[in-house]
């Protein structure tokens, strides 16, 4: 008889794994995602991802508001007998009695190389550091934050001009086939988790759109991996004339000197716009004006001359 899964996720980085799962032709009891959202202009509810491919392969769904505060979606759960629970961002907390509940437990598809970014947004995080290395963990979930032990985990080098959504993309894939390798082990518990070394855990603290607006002042380096981490969400700004400018795509040199105060565009050319930052400049290759679509640099300025303008 195979083993009894509940599979918890909600956003497009679970699918993957849910996918994977579904592949792989395992038995799942239960699919456990958020509730149904308003989103877009017409504020129309919308499913989530997980909730969508779930469907398509008649899986029941479950969507409680709360798992802590709805003592009768926690029985329903333990009531569902499984042996393990996957959980993959969620974004619900577990109290312990649904931690518990499976016969093994439940694991968890964490975006990071634990205990470095514990907490809800590992990836842009480790972009916005400047981590020569990202990856995934298969971890054993208990009642702290990302703290559980580790089954498996696999590296990815982070190039050079990755953004928050591509790693977001490729950790997706890369934990999906992570879950499968780690599973037959945690099954027939041949594989014994390895406890994290709390003294170097990180905390990758949820986004926000307020630290996206940048500081001119900072050396060129630290603003493009801003502007690389915060790309797709919630996207690196600046201001112009008081109208809020989006910075998509940008590049730094730490060896071109900046004469001018920081925030000054410097120059201007068919490829880019280049601005003075607190060490170095930066050459702006994308943007997107307020209640615009995104453009190249040189669409932009067929609009308007730029050369000498204050961002703030």
């Amino acid at each position: 008889m195979s083993a009894r899964i509940i599979f918890a996720g909600t956003p497009e980085f679970a699918v993957p794994s849910l996918a994977a799962l579904i592949n792989q032709r395992l038995q799942i009891v239960a699919v456990y995602t958020q509730p149904d959202r308003p989103a877009g202009r017409g504020q129309k509810l919308q499913m989530s991802p997980v909730k969508r491919l779930a469907l398509d392969h008649a899986l029941p769904v479950f969507q409680p508001e709360s798992l802590k505060k709805e003592a009768g979606a926690v029985a329903e759960l333990c009531a569902l007998k499984a042996d393990l629970m996957i959980v993959v961002a969620y974004g619900l907390l577990l109290p312990v009695a649904v931690l518990e509940a499976p016969r093994l437990g439940c694991v968890n598809v964490h975006a990071s190389l634990l205990p470095r970014w514990r907490g809800a947004a590992p990836i842009q995080r480790a972009v916005l550091a400047g981590d020569s290395h990202s990856g995934v963990c298969i971890m054993g979930m208990e009642a702290g934050l990302d703290t559980g032990p580790v089954y498996h985990r696999v590296e990815t080098p982070i190039a050079p001009h990755e953004t928050g959504g591509t790693l977001h993309d490729r950790l997706a894939t890369l934990g999906a086939q992570a879950l499968c390798t780690a599973l037959p082990g945690i099954f027939d518990s041949s594989t014994v988790p390895q406890p994290q070394d709390d003294a170097l855990a990180t905390y990758a603290r949820k986004l926000t759109k307020e630290e996206a607006l940048i500081d001119w002042s900072l050396p060129a380096d630290t603003i493009e991996r801003q502007i690389r981490a915060f790309n797709p969400w919630p996207v690196a700004y600046t201001h112009l004339d008081g109208a809020v400018l989006r910075i998509w795509d940008a590049e730094a040199d730490l060896q071109t000197l900046a004469s001018s105060t920081p925030g000054t565009v410097m120059t201007t050319g068919r490829t880019a716009i280049t601005v003075a930052t607190g060490q170095g400049t930066l050459r702006i290759t994308r943007l997107q004006p307020s209640g615009k679509k995104l453009m190249t640099a040189g669409d932009y300025l067929n609009a308007r001359h730029l050369q000498g303008a204050q961002l703030a």
